[in-house]
């Protein structure tokens, strides 16, 4: 690794420390979902960090004051040293969490997975409907085999999350979804709408829904919690495209969590790459500490100095930190503007109209997600 003061003297940025990494481990995934927020262009498995550098990571991570480490991908499990990135994060103490599509797991590997300090698995479904969910990640016995997994999660005794990633194409299943959650004994159902980054961005128009269904979507939400209180939480994200006010993306640009790609460059959100102007620091230059308080790319859009009006005189500036800028990239060309989700920005109507149309024409057929 080389000296990193000597190498770009950059002045740093007093920040707090992240609150968690998010590790892709890998692009390569055995299901090809056409909603995947990886970007269009992924990195091969011959580019992907090894265990050694991983292993440094997780303990520079620790170093800085960082809780949890999130194992994800493309599919965490296709690395055989998943076990060894686990245990080494638990014995440095961090809370262990892995985002996988499962289909890849068997018992004896969950098991080995508890086993060595894994805390939650989080598995994602397609639809509660077999032959659908396989259609839309495009992997025959997938959802056969997810079921099958959740079941050995939660017999070794590991909290469960379901993440249900919905859309006008699976959306009138949702009651039957939140059943199923149930069903698996999941302690947490994320019920979330497709956001549209990378592959998503491609099929938007297969994905979104009628402000109509969405708003049905919303009351089934509202009832299952009330009706489900003490037994499943459900976290609820909508569509950007029907939102008033943008989100607060990954609570604020470079503020609370970072996201390290497989081939080790540091990124202030997994889909901070769509936005070409920005040049991202790699693990295998700079310490992550330094990456961290000194990148150019995650200093660009913290705090509010940055900011265009209306954002800058909003009295929301300092909660939703100015929304998503890959949003506003994606929408407007400009990563600096308004994020179009706001209400206040001059392309909202432009954007609400665009999605009320693609919403009530035939859906295309999907681009699935293809290495190459």
């Amino acid at each position: 690794m080389t000296t990193d003061v000597k190498e770009r003297p950059v002045k740093k940025v007093k920040v707090e420390a992240p609150l968690a990494v998010l590790a892709e481990l890998s692009h390569r995934c055995p299901l090809q979902c056409p909603y995947c927020s990886n970007p269009v262009n992924l990195e091969k498995g011959s580019n992907e960090l090894d265990t050694a550098t991983w292993c440094r990571v997780i303990d520079e991570a620790v170093a800085m004051g960082v809780h949890q480490v999130h194992f994800s991908g493309g599919e965490p499990t296709v690395r055989k040293d998943l076990e060894q990135l686990t245990q080494h994060a638990s014995d440095a103490g961090l809370y262990t969490n892995l985002i996988t599509s499962a289909v890849l797991l068997n018992e004896a590997r969950v098991n080995k997975l508890a086993d060595v300090g894994m805390n939650h698995i989080q598995i994602s479904f397609q639809d509660s409907e077999a032959t659908n969910a396989d259609r839309i990640g495009n992997f025959k016995g997938g959802h056969k085999k997810k079921l099958e997994v959740a079941g050995y999660v939660r017999k070794a005794g590991l909290p469960l999350t379901v993440n249900a990633v919905m859309h006008r194409q699976n959306l009138h299943h949702l009651e039957e979804v939140i059943d199923m959650a149930v069903a698996l004994d999941a302690e947490r159902l994320e019920v979330a709408q497709v956001q549209y980054y990378g592959w998503a961005l491609k099929n938007r128009a297969a994905f979104m829904p009628t402000y109509e269904q969405l708003a049905w979507a919303t009351d089934v939400v509202e009832s299952a919690r009330k009706r489900l209180k003490g037994t499943l939480v459900i976290d609820y994200v909508v569509p950007d495209y029907y939102a008033r006010r943008p989100k607060v993306c990954m609570g604020g640009w470079g503020r609370r969590f970072l996201n390290i790609n497989p081939a080790g460059l540091v990124l202030p959100c997994h889909a901070a790459e769509s936005i070409p102007s920005l040049k991202f620091d790699s693990v295998k230059d700079h310490s992550l500490e330094w990456i961290w308080e000194n990148s150019e790319a995650f200093n660009k859009f913290r705090g509010t100095d940055w900011m265009p009006e209306p954002c800058r005189s909003c009295d929301r500036r300092e909660i939703d930190w100015g929304g998503c800028r890959c949003q506003a990239f994606a929408l407007t060309g400009d990563e600096s503007a308004t994020d179009p989700a706001c209400d206040l920005s001059p392309q909202h109507e432009k954007i609400f109209g665009m999605a009320s149309k693609e919403a009530h024409e035939k859906p295309p057929e999907f681009i699935y997600r293809r290495i190459g």
